[in-house]
């Protein structure tokens, strides 16, 4: 009796141990009907090789800046997780206000980063100075998605589909002409967060949005002017219709679009919603195949939120798993998303992911043109976001055509929140 006693005690001080010994992590991320399935299966991956560290996801938020908005009022009440997933244009206000860990310190001692797929490509998305505040965890960029049947039934050469603004005008009219019911030609998810496709539309003929030093606008120029004249155009011309995102995603998947905008991001619920309805195919950007300019990298990564020293060493365990080869390619197959870490990529190229889905290669053919999704500078930096968002609104709800006034009121209510 004795000893099973003895036996008994012991147990419970080796269970007792070990829930000291484990550490909680939480994550917040945003897009929950994207990535709350990738997050979860991560998860599973992780805790299998790490069962002293538990990670709790928290309920994701609606959209980048939404997960920004709630971390900023979390920080508030002492409530924030202790990684937050963020958009590549957002990790600049957790530096700014403070709030963000700098990784360079974690990256430096762990000897065998880069053979675990890491880069400085990777660490420079989020690298301020010497200092690295975030990882890029899923990266995409703006593509066009084409319903292939309505590309045969107005006759435009499927092997030839459009590569400028004035071709894809063309072919939305020629869509809009077969007076389909519900139907028109194209859909430019220009709602879209952070203002993400109106800098695509600048950047990929080599414009900017603020000068070098942040103090000037720099979207006024001529670059700036046609990119939102071209915006305009969408509507005036190509007869496009305003319609919410969400809109334009139903009507394209139930076959009343010719060609829809948006981001790699969606690209795996897409193909899986439209099925065998008709045929999709993905095609680069118009503009961009000429090298001009670039394209805004879109997508997320993780920012260390906690200052605790013991929750930060589990903190970056989670982070370089999340961002390492086993998170990379459940990024890769479950999403549109391109995975950022080598060692990820490689191992689908190896695997045939892309050979298998060749709809996923167009964005990593616009690699070379990746830059920077811009994030603007100080605590306005929210605040311009929703400027930019109303003036194109204006532009789309049509109480608004003249595009160059937009840009002139635009940049006079920016110049007075960089200051």
């Amino acid at each position: 009796m004795k000893k099973m006693l003895i036996t008994l005690g012991l147990a419970s001080i080796v269970a007792t141990s070990s829930l000291v010994a484990k550490t909680t992590i939480e994550i917040a991320y945003p897009y929950p009907f994207l990535f709350k399935h990738v997050h979860e299966l991560i998860k599973e991956k992780f805790e299998k090789l790490h069962p002293d560290i538990e990670v709790k996801i928290r309920p994701g938020a609606e959209n980048y800046e939404d997960a920004t908005q709630k971390v900023l009022r979390d920080s508030i009440t002492n409530r924030m997780p202790d990684i937050s997933f963020q958009g590549l244009n957002r990790f600049r206000i957790f530096v700014d206000k403070g709030l963000a860990i700098d990784l360079a310190p974690f990256i430096e001692k762990d000897k065998d980063i880069s053979q675990q797929g890491f880069n400085e490509s990777m660490f420079a998305a989020g690298r301020f100075g010497k200092k690295v505040y975030g990882i890029p965890f899923a990266v995409s960029l703006p593509i066009a998605y084409y319903n292939m049947d309505l590309v045969k039934k107005v006759g435009w050469d499927v092997n030839h589909l459009p590569n400028t603004w004035e071709e894809v005008t063309e072919f939305s009219k020629k869509v809009n002409d077969l007076k389909m019911k519900n139907a028109y030609g194209m859909a430019f998810q220009w709602d879209i967060t952070g203002n993400w496709l109106y800098q695509a539309l600048v950047f990929e003929k080599g414009g900017k949005l603020l000068s070098d030093n942040e103090r000037n606008v720099a979207f006024t120029d001529g670059i700036g002017r046609n990119a939102m004249a071209t915006f305009g155009k969408f509507f005036t011309e190509a007869g496009m219709p305003n319609r919410a995102r969400k809109v334009n995603r139903a009507d394209f998947i139930n076959g009343n679009v010719g060609v829809m905008f948006d981001s790699t991001s969606d690209l795996f619920k897409v193909s899986q919603a439209v099925g065998s309805k008709f045929k999709l195919k993905t095609h680069q950007f118009p503009g961009v195949i000429y090298r001009y300019g670039y394209l805004p990298a879109g997508g997320n990564g993780p920012v260390m939120l906690t200052k605790d020293p013991q929750k930060q060493k589990a903190a970056w365990e989670v982070i370089k798993f999340w961002c390492g080869p086993e998170g990379s390619k459940v990024v890769g197959q479950k999403t549109g998303y391109m995975p950022p870490n080598q060692m990820g990529a490689k191992a689908l190229v190896a695997e045939g992911f892309y050979a298998n889905n060749p709809n996923n290669y167009t964005a990593v053919e616009e690699l070379p043109l990746m830059t920077k999704w811009y994030a603007f500078p100080g605590d306005n930096a929210l605040k311009i976001t929703e400027v930019i968002y109303k003036a194109m609104q204006s532009i789309a709800d049509g109480s608004e055509k003249d595009t160059d006034k937009v840009i002139s009121g635009m940049a006079k209510e920016i110049k007075e929140l960089i200051k």
